[in-house]
């Protein structure tokens, strides 16, 4: 199944027998606290207006774990997850499509714990509520209980050992800004620079303008340029495990399969004994 839905066949699907469960993951990573803005709030932007059917889902609370040693956004009690899922109608003999405002990041980290957990259908609106053309619903919607059983598996999640190694026997990609990688900046973290032998790949070059994805050929191309032979086993990590999760995303639209390092940058650089890379060449 491919792993990304368009609007206009969303559309069609949700006019169908057996239209798919629909969550809404509205999220940003903000600066907003330092900048003195109010900070984004999903659930107000959902309860304004989302597409019909679709339920809220709240990454910080429902899609990872307490912010702690394990990173910013370590993965969530399975069971917790599991109970989030079934109140918002998840059943594994149904089809799922998660979306949020359009970065794509927040629905991304949805599909990946989705697929991580067991279920076997389910993709993200490409492009976000923002290639949505049909109408929106206020309020909140209440489905009836899903049936959806959490099962994880250890072959799509790298730890940070697992990950460094990766990094030396195959193609460790690093999906944030590339002068994050470099040592540039680091607005978030302890320290900049990167894993010992990742590869920079920025997840923001595999969309377009409008923020959905390159063709799965152009993806094709560009990671195999970055060592994605097809023999090598792939990870990637990020700053937190949500925009690592949209380069798996698209890493499978491309046919290629890839496992995700959850903690990535802020468990791996909040461990003082941990090497750390500078410059843009791997090291």
């Amino acid at each position: 199944m491919n792993a990304i839905i368009s609007a206009s066949e969303l559309a069609s699907d949700l006019a169908g027998e057996n239209p798919p469960v629909l969550l809404d993951i509205r999220w940003q990573l903000s600066m907003a606290k330092a900048a003195g803005a109010p900070a984004f709030d999903g659930r107000a932007e959902y309860r304004a207006g989302h597409i019909p059917g679709a339920v809220f889902v709240d990454l910080d609370a429902d899609l990872a774990g307490k912010a702690g040693s394990a990173g910013r956004h370590p993965l969530p009690d399975v069971e917790h997850f599991g109970a989030v899922m079934r109140a918002a109608g998840v059943s594994a003999d149904r089809d799922v499509v998660v979306y949020d405002g359009g970065q794509g990041w927040a629905a991304a980290r949805a599909w990946w714990l989705l697929r991580w957990t067991g279920h076997p259908s389910v993709r993200v609106l490409d492009g976000g509520l923002a290639a949505w053309a049909g109408p929106l619903e206020p309020g909140d919607e209440h489905p009836a209980e899903g049936t959806f059983a959490p099962v994880t598996n250890t072959t799509d999640l790298l730890d940070a050992d697992a990950a460094a190694a990766l990094a030396r026997s195959g193609l460790l990609l690093d999906a944030r800004a590339a002068e994050r990688y470099r040592g540039d900046v680091e607005p978030i973290d302890r320290v900049g620079g990167h894993i010992p032998g990742a590869v920079s790949a920025p997840t923001t070059e595999n969309v377009t303008a409008d923020g959905t994805f390159r063709p799965a050929a152009e993806l094709a191309d560009r990671f195999n340029s970055l060592g994605a032979s097809g023999t090598s086993e792939v990870g990637v990590y990020c700053g937190s495990g949500v925009s690592g999760a949209h380069e798996v995303l698209a890493l499978a639209v491309a046919g290629i399969p890839a496992s995700l390092y959850v903690g990535s940058w802020s468990e791996w650089s909040s461990d003082e004994s941990r090497p750390v890379a500078k410059g843009p060449d791997p090291q």
